[in-house]
C-alpha cells in the first residue's frame, strides 16, 4: 500500500487480516483498519482500496448466504422452541450450556459454532427446545430457525450491540428476551445503570454471566422468563387406577377436552364416552365432564372410551 501507516492499531488490524481463517474474520479486521486507516489527503487511495475490498468480501460473504436454502436437516422443531442469537463470542455455547447441559464446544476462537447446537430445557415439567445458531454475521447463520422460531434470545456482551443484532434478524413473530452477559465483569453501579438503560426500552431483560456458578440466580431466573414466554396450557393425562403421564400435552389456551382427545390421536374424540377430570379447571377431584369442557394450565384428564 502507497501510504505507510504507524497507527498501532491499524497494524495490529492488518495482522488479523492475515491471519483470519475466513472470510467474517477478515471482513471485522477490515473494518477495523478502515477505522484507523489516516484521514489526510494522502491517505485516500489507501482508504479506498481497503473500501473496495472490504465491499469484494461483503459480497463473497452474501453470495454464499444466498447459496443456502432453507434450514439444518435433521432438525425438527419442537412444540416449544427459543432460539439463541448473538455475535461470535458472546457466550452463546456457554449459555445454551447452563440452560440444558448440552455439550458444546466453547472457545475464545471467532464463529467457533459452525452448525445449530440443540439442547432441551425442562422447566416446569415442561420440555423447551433450545437453539444456538451461528454467529449472526457469520456465513452459517441460520435464517430460517429464527424466521419460524417462537422465542429469541439476544445475547450480548454490551448494550449497544442490541440493535446491530436487530438489524440482522429475518422477519418474525417470536417474542424476545434480551440478554447482557459477562454480569461478573461489572460492578453494582454499573449494573444498576444498565437495568435502567433496559428498563427505559421496555425490555423483557437478563444480566447473567455465562461463568458455571456465578449467579445461579440470573440463570434460574432467565429459565422462567424463557418459559413465560410461551401462552400455552400443560394437560396431563392418565389410564385408570395408574399415574398421570409425566410429559404433559402442549395445548392452546381456551383449548377443550374435545381438542385435547383430538390432539392423542384424530378421530379420538368420537371413541370417547366418559371423560373424568382432575386440577384447576374442575369442581372437585374426578369429575365427570363433556367435550366441551374448557380446559386450564395443569388439568389431568382420563379418558373412557368404547
Amino acid at each position: 500500500m502507497p501510504v505507510n501507516v504507524n497507527d498501532p492499531e491499524f497494524v495490529k488490524a492488518e495482522k488479523e487480516y492475515f491471519e483470519a481463517e475466513n472470510s467474517e474474520g477478515r471482513l471485522i479486521a477490515l473494518n477495523k483498519m478502515i477505522s484507523h486507516a489516516p484521514k489526510h489527503k494522502g491517505g485516500e487511495n489507501l482508504r479506498q482500496q481497503l473500501t473496495q475490498r472490504r465491499k469484494k468480501i461483503e459480497g463473497e460473504i452474501d453470495k454464499k448466504k444466498k447459496a443456502k436454502k432453507g434450514t439444518k436437516g435433521g432438525i425438527k422443531k419442537g412444540e416449544l422452541q427459543a432460539v439463541i442469537v448473538g455475535k461470535t463470542n458472546s457466550g452463546k455455547s456457554s449459555l445454551i450450556k447452563l440452560l440444558t447441559n448440552v455439550e458444546t464446544k466453547v472457545s475464545p476462537v471467532p464463529f467457533t459454532t459452525k452448525e445449530p447446537i440443540v439442547g432441551i430445557l425442562n422447566y416446569n415439567e415442561t420440555p423447551i427446545q433450545i437453539i444456538e445458531i451461528p454467529a449472526i454475521e457469520s456465513e452459517e447463520f441460520e435464517r430460517g430457525l429464527v424466521h419460524t422460531s417462537d422465542t429469541i434470545i439476544l445475547l450480548a456482551k454490551k448494550f449497544e450491540e442490541f440493535a446491530e443484532i436487530e438489524k440482522k434478524l429475518p422477519e418474525n413473530f417470536a417474542k424476545k428476551i434480551y440478554v447482557i452477559n459477562k454480569s461478573d465483569l461489572l460492578n453494582s453501579e454499573e449494573k444498576r445503570k444498565l437495568s435502567a438503560k433496559m428498563q427505559s426500552k421496555k425490555y423483557n431483560f437478563e444480566i447473567i454471566s455465562s461463568i458455571p456458578f456465578a449467579n445461579s440466580e440470573q440463570i434460574k431466573e432467565l429459565k422462567k422468563k424463557i418459559f413465560e414466554t410461551f401462552d400455552i396450557l400443560r394437560i396431563f393425562t392418565k389410564e385408570p387406577g395408574k399415574l398421570k403421564k409425566e410429559k404433559p400435552m402442549i395445548m392452546k389456551p381456551r383449548s377443550t377436552v374435545r381438542d385435547a382427545a383430538e390432539k392423542i390421536l384424530k378421530g379420538f374424540s368420537k371413541k370417547v364416552v366418559e371423560t373424568k377430570i382432575w386440577g384447576p379447571s374442575s369442581k372437585f377431584g374426578g369429575q365427570v365432564v363433556g367435550l366441551n369442557h374448557e380446559l386450564k394450565d395443569m388439568d389431568i384428564i382420563e379418558f373412557k372410551t368404547r
